[in-house]
């Protein structure tokens, strides 16, 4: 999947120059359209790319029991809802209010890198497993979500969320 080895290099890129190229100001001001400073926006969207090993471990593991209980663990996510928004405003506002900028960069290198390396290790049959998703928790989740999918969430998320930086 050339493009989306691509896609994750075009984030990694764009994530160290919105961070290094933005002055202290400029983080600590309301992001557009959300609760939190651009710096805590930053963060949560390096927070899609940190999810994935685990959304891909949860999937393949799902793929494999009866389909039933797919769809079950779908809605029962989908009654957490609420929880999870705290938990995913809370986490974003704490790790992008406290976790220092060049962390931030490395992070996200060695958290691509990570993606990487396990994106090559996949093949046709593993990238077709998936699992039916919680479509309350984001966006860009549907009601069935194959592997391949969440390899191309993080990139979606990024870009979203990219729209609503208000930095200069």
């Amino acid at each position: 999947m050339p493009a989306v080895h691509d896609e994750f290099e075009r984030v990694r890129a764009t994530f160290r120059v919105l961070l290094d190229g933005a002055a202290d100001e400029e983080l600590r001001r309301r992001s557009d359209g959300t609760r939190w400073t651009n710096r805590q926006l930053l963060f949560h969207m390096l927070l899609g790319f940190l999810i994935m090993r685990a959304l891909l471990a949860l999937a393949k593991l799902v793929a494999r029991l009866p389909a039933w209980f797919g769809r079950g663990w779908a809605k029962l996510l989908n009654a957490g809802t609420k929880p999870f928004d705290v938990v995913n405003f809370v986490g974003s506002w704490l790790g992008g209010s406290v976790m220092p900028r060049r962390a931030m960069v490395v992070l996200c290198d060695r958290t691509i890198a990570a993606l990487h390396r396990r994106l090559d290790r996949e093949n046709d049959s593993s990238l077709a497993r998936g699992m039916p998703y919680p479509t309350r928790w984001d966006p860009f989740f549907r009601e069935f979500m194959t592997v391949e999918d969440l390899y191309r969430f993080p990139v979606q998320h990024f870009d979203f969320h990219r729209e609503q930086l208000s930095l200069i």
